[in-house]
C-alpha cells in the first residue's frame, strides 16, 4: 500500500492514485537566469492555470512559476468532484453582505464548472469526465436542509436540481444508510491531476513557459513592474498574479496570514469487480455527504473506491489515513471489508474564516485569489477567468468580488487552528445528534 503524506519541500507528487495514473507529464525546465514576460503568475495549480489560460486566450504572454510540479498542491490530490458554489450557503452570504451580492454569486457560482467542460472540450483533455453529483442525507433534518437549498437555487436560476427519497437515490448509491438526498445534474467528476496537466498542456500549446521546481523567494516592485526572484533565476513582468493557495507559503508574507491550510485525506481501494462496483455505484456518481465534516466518494476510471473526508486544520497528517477513513467506507459499503487499499494520501486546502474565497490587489499590478475553503475546483476556475478580465481592463466582476471585506481568524495565527478545531466538534456533534 502507498501511504503518502505531505512535505512543503517535497518536490515530486505525493503517491497519490492520482500520480500513479497519470498521463505522462513532459520534463518542464527550473528557472534559471533571466526570463521576461508580461505576466508572471505563482503558482500551477487551478487558480494559476485558469488565470493563465485567459489570459493567454487574449493574447497576453505569460509565466508560471511552479515551486514543486504542476498540480502538485490541491489541484492533484483533491476529490475530483465538480461541485457548485461556495462553502458559504447563499442563504449566509445573502445575511451576511446583502441581496445585491447574494445575487451576483447566485448567477455565476455554475461558471465554474461550465469552465472546466468548456477547457476539456476545447483542449481535448483526458480526464475521465462524468457528469452528475449526489448529495446524501441521513436525517429529516439534512432531507429538510437540502430541500430549502434546492428551493434557493432556484431562486438564483438554477434548476438542476432533483430531491431523491430513500427509493430514488438508492439508483445512484447502494447503502442502507441514506433516507434521501439530492442530485445535482450540472455536477460532475474526473480525474483532478490529469486536468490540471491537461490545462499545462494547452497553456504551453498557446506560447506560455511553465517552469516547475522554481519556488519564488522574493519579489520586488521596479519601474512600474516587478522582478521575482527564485534560488537560481529572475522573471521581470508588468504584472504578478499570486495563486499558490495553501502552498504559497513566504512567497508574499502579507496573504500568508489571511487563509488557514487544513488538511483532507483520500484512499483508494483495489479495482473493484464490474459486478462489486455496479452493486454499490450503478451509475457511476459521485457523492457527498452533507455533515458539518463530510465524506465524499465515487469510482474510478478502473473501478477503484476513492474515499475521502476529514480534516486537521493547520494542515498536518494524521498518524493513520487508511485508520481515520476505512470505518467510515465501512458504515456505508460493509461489502468492501475484504477489499484491501492500495493508495492513501493527504493535501491541504486553504480556509478563509468567512468560508467565501478571497480575490483581490494588493497593488495596481498585483492580484491575488486564494481561500476557496474546500470549495476549488470550480471556484478556482472561475476566479481565473475573473482575474483575467480584470488584467485585461474589465473590472466589472473584479470589483464586486475585491470589494468583500476580509475577516481574519479570531486569535491570529496562534489562535487560529484551537478556535477552528472547537467549532468544528460543534458541528460534527450536532450532527451525531441530529440537531
Amino acid at each position: 500500500m502507498n501511504l503518502a503524506g505531505q512535505r512543503l519541500d517535497d518536490q515530486e507528487h505525493v503517491g497519490s492514485y492520482y500520480a500513479a495514473s497519470a498521463n505522462p507529464p513532459p520534463e518542464r525546465p527550473a528557472l534559471a537566469g533571466e526570463f521576461v514576460t508580461d505576466i508572471c503568475v505563482v503558482g500551477a495549480g487551478y487558480s494559476g492555470l485558469s488565470t493563465a489560460l485567459h489570459l493567454l486566450e487574449r493574447g497576453y504572454k505569460v509565466a508560471i512559476l511552479e515551486s514543486a510540479k504542476v498540480g502538485w498542491g490541491a489541484s492533484g490530490r483533491n476529490g475530483g468532484q465538480i461541485v457548485n458554489g461556495l462553502n458559504a450557503s447563499l442563504d449566509t452570504i445573502q445575511k451576511r453582505y446583502g441581496d445585491e451580492f447574494a445575487q451576483f454569486v447566485g448567477g455565476l457560482v455554475t461558471e465554474g464548472g461550465k469552465i472546466i467542460r468548456e477547457c476539456i472540450a476545447k483542449y481535448d483533455i483526458q480526464c475521465d469526465l462524468k457528469e452528475k453529483n449526489v448529495f446524501a442525507a441521513f436525517t429529516e433534518k439534512q432531507m429538510a436542509e437540502l430541500s430549502a437549498k434546492k428551493a434557493l437555487w432556484s431562486k438564483y436560476g438554477m434548476n438542476d436540481h432533483e430531491l431523491l427519497d430513500k427509493s430514488q437515490i438508492a439508483e445512484y448509491v447502494k447503502t442502507d444508510a441514506y433516507i434521501g438526498g439530492m442530485v445535482d445534474h450540472s455536477g460532475a467528476h474526473m480525474h483532478p491531476l490529469n486536468l490540471a496537466l491537461g490545462e499545462a498542456a494547452a497553456i504551453e500549446s498557446l506560447g506560455a513557459t511553465i517552469f516547475e521546481k522554481s519556488r519564488v523567494m522574493s519579489t520586488q516592485q521596479i519601474d512600474g513592474g516587478h522582478i521575482v526572484r527564485t534560488a537560481n533565476g529572475t522573471v521581470r513582468c508588468k504584472t504578478l498574479v499570486f495563486c499558490g493557495n495553501a502552498y504559497l507559503g513566504d512567497a508574499s508574507k502579507r496573504l500568508k496570514s489571511r487563509v488557514m491550510p487544513v488538511s483532507t485525506q483520500i484512499m483508494a481501494t483495489e479495482p473493484l469487480s464490474e459486478d462489486v462496483a455496479n452493486s454499490i455505484l450503478p451509475t457511476d456518481t459521485c457523492i457527498e455527504d452533507v455533515r458539518y465534516i463530510l465524506d465524499y466518494y465515487r469510482l474510478s476510471a478502473d473501478k477503484r473506491l476513492l474515499f475521502g473526508g476529514g480534516t486537521v486544520y493547520g494542515g498536518t497528517d494524521p498518524t493513520d489515513i487508511v485508520g481515520k477513513l476505512r470505518p467510515n467506507m465501512l458504515k456505508i459499503f460493509p461489502q468492501l471489508a475484504s477489499s484491501k487499499i492500495d493508495y492513501a494520501w493527504s493535501g491541504n486546502f486553504a480556509l478563509s474564516f468567512s468560508r467565501v474565497p478571497q480575490l483581490g490587489r494588493l497593488n495596481n499590478n498585483t492580484y491575488f485569489a486564494h481561500g476557496y475553503s474546500g470549495h476549488g475546483v470550480t471556484g478556482s476556475h472561475l476566479f481565473g477567468r475573473i482575474l483575467a478580465e480584470a488584467i485585461d481592463g474589465d473590472l466589472s466582476r473584479f470589483d464586486v468580488f475585491s470589494s468583500v471585506p476580509w475577516i481574519p481568524f479570531p486569535g491570529g495565527r496562534l489562535l487560529r487552528v484551537p478556535y477552528s478545531t472547537l467549532g468544528s466538534w460543534y458541528y460534527a456533534l450536532k450532527d451525531k445528534l441530529g440537531i
